[in-house]
């Protein structure tokens, strides 16, 4: 317990004293007010000020002689100021008590005059030689008190005590008094701002502060005083990410924002196209120098960047939506996302059920703006649990964010669409509602393509009855009236039934429905749509009464119509443009709450072309002379320790460093392992983990057939890729190709073969696989190949984790004295591994796999192609057939090489030449790709 404060026995004791006291108190004074004192008081004209004799008896109270009325005083005057009720006219009577002895009364006292000193800067004034032996005080809180007040005390006269006050407090043993010096920097600043030289000297002191208990409140000094002195982050980057995890959560708050401020000046993009591709053509006719320029465009990440990166990591799990939020804006793709750390990232932003429905918005919004083609299968999968949410307008929420997720990723269009036409069948209004109107504003972006949608809309048209989601229907039909010809007469004849019933707006669609239908197919349309423009004549709402005048005018010929009639298709039927579905938030920071920008919101400004000077962060260690470091501070071995350089691990690769790295340069060199789901360590389970199915419960890949088995591929391709031409290579070619075969090394992993050809006249030493980017890339890498002499070539094994993405693997191909930068880059279809199964299995996984997990495309196949369809599909795709006694549909199963997902490929042939082709797998971006690849292997000629 801090010295000064009560046990809690003697702070009952004392509580029961003062309350005794203070009735006693109160009774006397009762008794000695006289008659005149009393008549006065009834007679006096006004209302009367209820709060007066309170008031009166706490100053009787303060300037007793007994210290415990005087504490009882002073604590109900602060329960008065927390109530939020006026107590200014008792500052004469509180800040006698200013030089008290009791630690208590004196804490009160102080927590008072902060409180009001600033209003009452006079009386304040009177006492200020008071606050400066306070300053001397023994008690830390009573230092940091008088700190406080003095630098609440709003008079420029004072400016020089206040400034001598906060350095000596920068210098205190105490990190609190020091966290409350960094607190009065910013007031001295505001009222005296020609002091900022000198309150920069005190930042820079304080920044170098060991404490957790200071960190956050000096960076938020040096955001209000210095921003632009970057300078003096420098050489504390290292340890207020080390301390980051430690500090209370509004300083974690400040310093991620700050620090990801400067990241932003001091690193290059970790996003940036800049990979030499060893295999085009402009890198075969580059000059020597050209190319060595293109190389040196290759993203390594900064050790400090990856630092950073690491150490919000764990703030993941905070509760404090602010510092989510933060960490949102520092990891995000648009700023500084690390490769891998998306999973452990994205559930801390999970929508718990006891989450209020504001959070449960904000959190929806941070994942969609997150969304992009690497991560959106398993933010959808998110979405759909979310759909199902009781809280209603949070899943009308969802569905306006599944559009919009539609609208940015064209890869996964289809997907949505598809999951929300489902949704037109749940029992729920809102959701059936919402799901409309988005559904409206995606079929604009592709309508020739949706008719079905579009019919199976018009068939749930009777069962929807939110005035919004009726009039989209409505405004579908006309649009697209020419799609559904057959279909959008018979709904204009129930809504001219229905007409005098509907809500406006459904009424203002019937009537451009009418129009449309009669400048598009006025024979069967005409008597319909004058008799809804006759019913329209006369509504009581006068916009649909105007709607209809002008409509008739427009539409129906007449002499006094006749210039405008003519225009009448161009203006009702003019194609519109699509709209654009994006969300109402546009900033990154906690202004994104508000959707305004609130004061001191700051841009961030765009990544650096090149690097600034990395020396700068560079701390001087000071080695311990004794081996067991025993003496050493905590704070400051966690500090060296992270300041000391570990070495990268390496899979089977040899290396040859050539620079030497210093002994004390504070390095932490991180491998990005660290927000990795998979190491070079880590051994995956085959097929399917234990924790993926846990976490996808009820979703698709949840009790998956035990008859389902991987077999080998039935269907092997022989295409060979270009890998290193043998002029960039300095005479060693290489090649590569996917054998289709279970790599021996990991199950996680993709076979891959590589040839390796010496083309020079000088024998090759020492071949082997150097640095990948990102470090984190999963390699099982072939033995080093000691001698190639010349003209002879090698076939070698090696194996490659690619998680389920086509993104290429980039790796360096090394030789004794060289190093060539190279990529393999994969088909979607080399991604897979055949699956067996009975065709009742088929029917059952795929019945789980629908809505987003479902992809299809309605494509024309060559005559010449019909005989060679499952060959034309297996050339693309490593899967596996499925035997059927359907003729006219042809099924193959499969399932993703790193993540054991199931890919179900199905082609139902209809009228000739058309088919139906659909794949059903939750990896919905590579559904899309897989789509195209297939699509464009069947129309072939």
């Amino acid at each position: 317990m801090e010295a000064g404060f009560f046990s809690r026995s003697e702070a009952v004791g004392v509580v029961k004293i003062a309350l005794t006291s203070a009735e006693n108190l109160q009774l006397t004074l009762r008794t000695e007010l006289s008659q005149e004192e009393q008549a006065l008081t009834q007679n006096t004209c006004g209302p009367k000020d209820d709060q007066k004799p309170g008031n009166e008896d706490l100053k009787e109270m303060l300037e007793s002689n007994k210290e415990s009325l005087k504490l009882e005083a002073m604590k109900r005057i602060v329960g008065l100021i927390a109530k939020g009720k006026n107590a200014s006219e008792l500052f004469p009577a509180v800040v006698k008590n200013v030089a008290s002895k009791n630690i208590e009364l004196k804490k009160l006292v102080y927590v008072y005059l902060v409180r009001y000193a600033e209003e009452q800067q006079d009386l304040a004034l009177l006492s200020i030689s008071t606050f400066q032996r306070a300053l001397k005080d023994p008690n830390q809180f009573i230092r940091a008190s008088a700190l406080r007040v003095l630098s609440s005390i709003r008079v420029p006269i004072i400016v020089p005590i206040m400034m001598l006050a906060i350095k000596e407090a920068a210098s205190d043993l105490s990190p609190y008094v020091r966290k409350t010096s960094a607190h009065a920097i910013q007031k001295l600043y505001s009222l005296d701002p020609d002091q900022k030289e000198q309150l920069i000297e005190v930042i820079e002191k304080l920044l170098k502060d060991k404490s957790t208990l200071v960190a956050g409140s000096v960076v938020m000094a040096f955001e209000e005083v210095c921003p632009d002195r970057i300078d003096l982050i420098h050489k504390n980057y290292r340890k207020l990410c080390n301390l980051l995890v430690d500090v209370e959560e509004w300083g974690q708050v400040v310093i991620i924002s700050m620090l990801t401020r400067y990241a932003r000046t001091q690193f290059t993009s970790p996003w940036k196209d800049g990979i030499l591709d060893e295999n085009s053509e402009k890198a075969f006719y580059e000059s020597d120098s050209e190319r060595n320029q293109t190389e040196t465009k290759t993203y390594i990440m900064d050790p400090d960047h990856r630092l950073l990166l690491r150490n919000t990591k764990p703030l993941l799990q905070s509760r404090n939506t602010a510092v989510l939020q933060n960490i949102a804006q520092c990891q995000s793709e648009k700023y500084m996302f690390s490769i891998g750390m998306f999973e452990p990232f994205m559930k801390s932003f999970y929508v718990r059920s006891t989450d209020p429905t504001h959070i449960k918005t904000l959190k929806l919004e941070i994942l969609t703006n997150l969304a992009n083609e690497a991560n959106i299968s398993t933010i959808l999968r998110e979405f759909q649990t979310y759909v199902k949410s009781q809280d209603k307008s949070f899943a009308a929420a969802t569905i306006q964010a599944i559009g919009r997720c539609a609208t940015n990723i064209s890869e996964v269009a289809d997907t949505c669409l598809n999951g929300l036409v489902l949704l037109l069948s749940n029992r729920d209004e809102t959701v059936v509602a919402e799901s409309v109107v988005v559904i409206k504003k995606l079929l604009q972006t592709q309508p020739s393509q949706h008719s079905e949608i579009i019919k199976h809309m018009a068939k749930l048209f009777d069962n929807i009855t939110v005035p919004m989601a009726r009039a989209s229907i409505l405004w579908l039909m006309g649009e697209y009236c020419e799609k559904v010809p057959k279909i959008a007469p018979d709904v204009l004849r129930k809504m001219a039934k229905s007409f005098t019933a509907e809500e406006d707006i459904v009424k203002l669609q019937i009537v451009n429905l009418a129009a449309k239908l009669y400048l598009t197919n006025s024979k069967q349309t005409k008597l319909l749509t004058q008799y809804i423009l006759n019913l329209g004549k006369y509504d009581q709402n006068y916009d649909i009464r105007d709607r209809t005048r002008f409509i008739r005018q427009l539409i129906v010929p007449s002499e006094k119509s006749s210039a405008l009639n003519k225009y009448a298709r161009r203006i009702l039927l003019a194609s519109k443009p699509a709209p654009v579905l994006e969300s109402a938030f546009k900033l990154g920071t906690l202004s994104h709450s508000l959707n305004v920008k609130a004061t001191g919101y700051q841009e961030l400004s765009d990544w650096p072309t090149v690097a600034p000077d990395t020396s700068v962060r560079n701390v001087e260690v000071i080695e311990p002379e004794s081996s067991s470091g025993s003496e050493t501070d905590s704070e400051d071995s966690d500090s060296d320790e992270d300041m000391k350089p570990a070495p990268i691990k390496t899979n089977n690769i040899k290396t040859k460093s050539k620079v030497q790295v210093k002994p004390k340069k504070e390095v932490s060199l991180l491998d990005l392992d660290d927000f990795s789901q998979t190491t070079t360590n880590i051994i995956k389970q085959p097929v399917v983990s234990k924790s993926l199915l846990s976490d996808l419960e009820g979703l698709s890949l949840s009790n998956m057939s035990s008859s389902m088995q991987v077999t080998t591929s039935s269907f092997s391709p022989v295409k060979t890729y270009d890998l290193l031409h043998h002029m960039s290579g300095k005479g060693l070619a290489a090649k590569y190709h996917f054998p289709r075969q279970p790599c021996l090394y990991q199950p996680c992993m993709v076979a891959v073969q590589l040839i390796l050809t010496n083309c020079s006249d000088h024998t090759l030493e020492e071949i082997h696989i150097g640095d990948r980017t990102p470090a984190s890339l999963n390699i099982h890498c072939f033995n080093t190949i000691e001698r190639l002499e010349p003209g002879a070539s090698v076939t070698v094994s090696m194996g490659i984790d690619f998680s389920d993405s086509t993104q290429a693997a980039n790796f360096q191909l090394c030789t004794k004295t060289d190093q060539f930068n190279v990529a393999i880059q994969p088909a979607v279809g080399e991604l897979l591994m055949p699956s067996t199964m009975t065709e009742e299995d088929f029917c059952k996984e795929q019945s789980k796999l629908l809505g987003m997990n479902e992809t299809s495309a309605t494509i024309t196949i060559p005559t010449t192609n019909f005989s060679a369809i499952n060959k034309d599909i297996l050339s693309v795709a490593n899967v596996g057939v499925v035997s059927s006694n359907q003729n006219e549909t042809h099924r193959f199963a499969g399932k993703t090489v790193s993540s054991g997902a199931l890919v179900l490929v199905s082609l139902s042939l209809q009228q000739s030449p058309t088919a139906l082709l659909t794949i059903n797998t939750e990896k919905s971006v590579m559904a899309s790709v897989l789509l195209r690849a297939l699509t464009q292997a069947l129309t072939k000629a």
